[in-house]
């Protein structure tokens, strides 16, 4: 049997090491596909196949049969225990959704676990406008290692757009400014992501960039002249690399 499993809860942490007091490095998402390493009773180490992270989660909650047919396009889609009977739960932007069952309105992906059809889009759709993807995130709150709704950090704000689309970017600030090419113009513009030591914004126009930003604690867009001189002036920290959103 082939060692592909695909993780079946909402989201999970993705922690360093195999306790849930170790450092969140990541997480991983409904539908997201995954590699067993090793494994134990109580926790597994896992490789995404998506990006090659690695790290451990709670054994539980996985299958290996599994198709997807959709993906969530909404900020977070609840689910329904089914059609019209809402849970108190729901499913993050990018999640993938293997069907057993559709209707008119709803998709039912799981025992009891049934989404909107409108909150979702087929597998193959690309998002071109990232401008409205990004800002769907807008105050959502700053939290390391996060890439949902409850929480995210920069480099997962950038990554979260190009595994939305079925696109490879890497996961963590520092491989990201090794994989994107350097733009030659010093003139901001729409699309251009700039790079910083550990921190990623994207430019939305020639003026705003949109980041999830630690000292403000949330998802936000400011002025990029400002932005720049405020991370000099309290991070100490110059731009490393300005790049442009390609796909």
């Amino acid at each position: 049997m082939k060692n592909n499993f695909y993780f079946r809860g909402s989201f999970s942490n993705i922690y360093k090491r195999p306790h849930s007091s170790s450092e969140v490095t990541s997480q991983i998402i409904y539908g997201e596909k995954f590699k067993i390493l090793t494994k134990n009773k109580n926790w597994i180490k896992i490789k995404s196949t998506y990006d090659n992270y690695i790290g451990y989660i709670k054994n539980k909650q996985y299958i290996q049969n599994f198709n997807p047919k959709y993906k969530i396009n909404v900020l977070k889609a609840k689910i329904y225990t089914k059609p019209n009977f809402a849970s108190n739960s729901y499913l993050p932007l990018g999640s993938k959704l293997s069907v057993e069952k559709e209707n008119k309105f709803y998709i039912k992906i799981d025992k009891k676990r049934w989404i909107k059809k409108k909150d979702a889009k087929v597998i193959s759709h690309k998002e071109k406008n990232f401008v409205k993807f990004f800002t769907k995130f807008l105050k959502v709150n700053y939290k390391w290692g996060g890439k949902t709704y409850k929480g995210i950090d920069c480099s997962a704000l950038l990554q979260i757009f190009f595994y939305y689309n079925n696109l490879f970017y890497p996961r963590d600030t520092k491989d990201q400014i090794k994989y994107s090419i350097k733009k030659i113009s010093k003139k901001f513009k729409k699309g251009d992501i700039i790079f910083w030591k550990g921190h990623v914004a994207i430019c939305i126009n020639s003026k705003q960039l949109i980041h999830a930003y630690g000292p403000e604690k949330k998802v936000l867009i400011m002025p990029i002249k400002k932005t720049i001189t405020r991370i000099l002036n309290t991070a100490h920290l110059k731009v490393r690399r300005i790049s442009k959103i390609k796909f």
